[in-house]
């Protein structure tokens, strides 16, 4: 990863403006843009200037929060406007939000870059909003204080007003914007005492819940811009493959359609509509280069990781002790290879873009999870100044870490072509096709236990493909070199938490030519699968009760141990479980989040038919801003790790993904939905995150109950009911 940027308190809040009778603590941003007014978001008074800023107060006291992270489903749209309210001392009742525009001030220290991702919006963003509230605050108290020739010392804030307890005076926010202008930022704002927060750790509802209910909330799939056109574009069927020549003549007779245009990702129909678009492609001829990956097939790909497991040289990712002497110390030994394959983002809402290109300037709106990185592509594209590109972020119908903005490109493209706004929206096909992929991760495994069944050696080699590779140099601006470690692939296994004596992790990328990205949990939601499943083998063979087992080594890793034993208290554990019913469980650490949890399931032995009927999730997340909101991503997390284990994979066959949308590619339905039971452990440690963590132990947790409950160690994902049918 990037080094964490550095965070000039001085840029963030150096603009302290008075616009329009209103306030604005922050950052100065470009003017409203062209769909903001298209889609009535309120204009500020003053005709010549409307800033964009982090906390914006008006007159009649209501405050704004400009969030500059991309609201996906996680919430930030409401926890980062907590976190501001409650050091600003406001009512809630007068807080709202404006998605924020690409800028530095929006930089998230512990990415590096304006990116929603790796769980990290209040990990990073806490500390600079508290202090922008608390220095806005201080201003407000130090303006109401000079009004009443008073120190600020004897004034305090209290639901947007400045209280003076010796005299009772008050002044209500609005009638100090003016005066508090004229205050210079404190250098050192003092931040509440956390025993005074009002908001911060109490569960409040979403701010962005009403929109999204009553449909006023604003997707990129219902951008509309004046004099706009859509387009689609016809793709190669085959990975990586261009366009040899193509016939448009049927595809231009359709009544609608206004251009046809090659471009690098294929051919694109342009037309007064997106039915026209679609209707358009569908009559097109198109003949393809199909290129490298031309007869490539999934069974392959496997083979060739068999072969790098099995002869390459790998990366050292840890080393503990010596594997060597730990083998001959080993009573009993074990050995298996855990697989997890290709999978798919399938956001609900497919990738899609709008864009308006102008001789000197351009504007974009788009669901977007890092809009700087956007604004500098679509700039570089042009041959504009990056200020000269406007992006405006909506709401994401998903994202899961594939918006980083490949597919603005398409419409950016487009537009120039025919000088017109044009908007591309993508099919299931083309998103299940045009997908940058979860990488597989083929897991090579040994490990040994002594007489007494403590563990004395641990062996594992994921065989993987680098995620930084593909992604790095366009989202971060370097790649790791080919002989050098790429943590995403390794995360979860090279800090395993675990007791051994002597341990060894390396990796071997093996460039299967198949795009791979970021994913929900990233290198997580395959390495927590392999190695809690492996440990449980590994408990198995030494005679111990899988959570025993895990407790005895975790002496080192408290905050470990603390969500496995709530997880099994709240589980019954020690107790028997209900006739038929087994239990499994896992737990793992990712994006600074402790997360165990229990699964209880029944197999059908003739069908092999798995039901999830319970998972109860224990959390440790550090200081939780919104309690709620920590809940309904377990939730989301739990829902989205069994997708993934009884359906998720996408298979290649002549270099062509297989699967084509949800009927091949599928959801977990509502009724296969278990009772999901999430438990937070109070802490005072620093924020984790709560987006991803929770994703990474289900599958294992699942899995290790199927094993309680048949006997059969399910070592690859999907879960297939065939492996476990009862033979005749």
């Amino acid at each position: 990863m990037t080094p964490k940027a550095e965070f000039d308190r001085r840029s963030f809040l150096k603009a302290t403006l008075v616009a329009g009778g209103a306030l604005v603590f922050g950052i100065s941003m470009p003017t409203l843009t062209r769909a903001e007014e298209k889609l009535g978001i309120p204009v500020e008074p003053a005709a010549d200037f409307h800033p964009n800023a982090f906390i914006k107060i008006a007159p009649d006291g209501k405050v704004t929060v400009v969030v500059g992270q991309a609201e996906m489903g996680q919430g930030v749209l409401t926890s980062l406007p907590m976190i501001v309210a409650d050091e600003l001392e406001v009512d809630w009742k007068n807080v709202t939000f404006e998605h924020g525009p690409p800028g530095k001030e929006f930089i998230n220290p512990a990415l590096g870059g304006q990116i929603t991702g790796g769980s990290a919006s209040i990990r990073g963003l806490i500390g600079p909003l508290r202090k922008s509230a608390a220095s806005a605050r201080e201003m407000l108290v130090a303006a109401a204080a000079q009004q009443w020739n008073v120190p600020a010392a004897e004034c305090r804030a209290l639901n947007g007003e400045v209280f003076h307890p010796t005299s009772r005076r008050t002044a209500k926010y609005g009638t100090l914007l003016a005066a508090a202008a004229k205050i210079a930022p404190p250098a050192e704002p003092k931040l509440k005492d956390a025993k005074d927060f009002k908001f911060i750790g109490k569960s409040v509802k979403r701010l962005d819940t009403p929109e999204k209910v009553n449909g006023t909330g604003i997707f990129g799939m219902d951008v509309k811009v004046p004099g706009m056109l859509t387009a689609t574009i016809m793709r190669s069927p085959v990975i990586g493959g261009k366009v040899n020549s193509f016939n448009d003549t049927k595809a231009k007779a359709v009544k609608g359609v206004r251009n046809v245009v090659k471009l690098d990702s294929g051919v694109a129909v342009v037309a007064d509509n997106y039915w026209t678009a679609k209707k358009g492609r569908d009559a097109l001829t198109v003949t393809w280069d199909a290129g490298a990956m031309a007869g490539v097939s999934s069974q392959k790909l496997y083979e060739a990781d068999v072969a790098s497991a099995a002869n390459a040289k790998g990366v050292e990712a840890k080393k503990i002790g010596d594997i060597a002497i730990g083998k001959t110390k080993a009573a009993k030994t074990i050995e298996a290879v855990y697989w997890a394959p290709y999978l798919a983002h399938a956001t609900m809402e497919p990738m899609n873009a709008t864009a308006d290109v102008r001789a000197d300037s351009c504007e974009v709106w788009s669901g977007i999870q890092a809009q700087m990185v956007v604004q500098g592509m679509v700039a570089k594209e042009l041959g504009l100044a990056p200020e000269k590109v406007k992006v405006n972020n909506t709401l994401l119908g998903g994202g899961f870490g594939r918006r980083l903005g490949d597919y603005v490109m398409d419409a950016v493209r487009l537009s120039k072509a025919v000088g017109k706004p044009v908007k591309v929206i993508w099919t299931r096909e083309d998103d299940m096709d045009g997908d940058f992929f979860r990488p597989s991760a083929y897991n090579k495994m040994s490990a040994g236990v002594d007489a007494a069944g403590k563990p004395v050696f641990w062996q594992h080699r994921i065989v993987s493909p680098s995620i930084m590779a593909a992604l790095g140099p366009g989202l971060f601006g370097f790649a790791p070199p080919p002989d050098r470690l790429d943590d995403t692939a390794v995360e979860g296994a090279n800090n395993l938490p675990y007791d051994v004596q002597n341990l060894y992790v390396d990796w071997v990328d093996n460039k299967p030519g198949v795009p791979v990205g970021f994913w929900r949990s990233v290198g997580s939601s395959h390495t927590a699968f392999s190695t809690e499943c492996f440990l449980d083998e590994l408990a198995h063979t030494a005679g111990k009760d899988p959570l025993a087992f895990r407790l005895s080594l975790l002496d080192k890793h408290p905050r470990h141990a603390g969500v496995l034993k709530l997880a099994a208290e709240k589980a019954g554990w020690s107790k028997p479980a209900p006739k038929g019913i087994h239990r499994g469980i896992a737990v793992h650490e990712s994006f600074g989040s402790y997360v165990a949890q229990v699964a209880e399931v029944s197999v059908d032995k003739k069908t092999g038919k798995v039901k999830v009927h319970r998972i109860v999730c224990a959390i440790d997340c550090g200081q939780v801003v919104n309690p709620d909101t920590v809940k309904a991503q377990m939730d989301s997390c739990i829902v989205f790790g069994l997708t993934a284990a009884f359906y998720g994979e996408i298979t290649i066959k002549d270099g062509r993904v297989e699967q084509r949308n949800f009927y091949d590619y599928k959801m977990l339905r509502m009724n296969e939905t278990p009772k999901i039971e999430t438990y937070i452990v109070p802490s005072n440690e620093p924020h984790g995150g709560v987006g991803e963590p929770g994703t990474p132990p289900t599958a294992p947790a699942v899995v290790n109950a199927i094993f309680a409950a048949t006997g059969k160690r399910i070592r690859s994902l999907p879960i297939r009911t065939d492996e476990l049918k009862e033979k005749a």
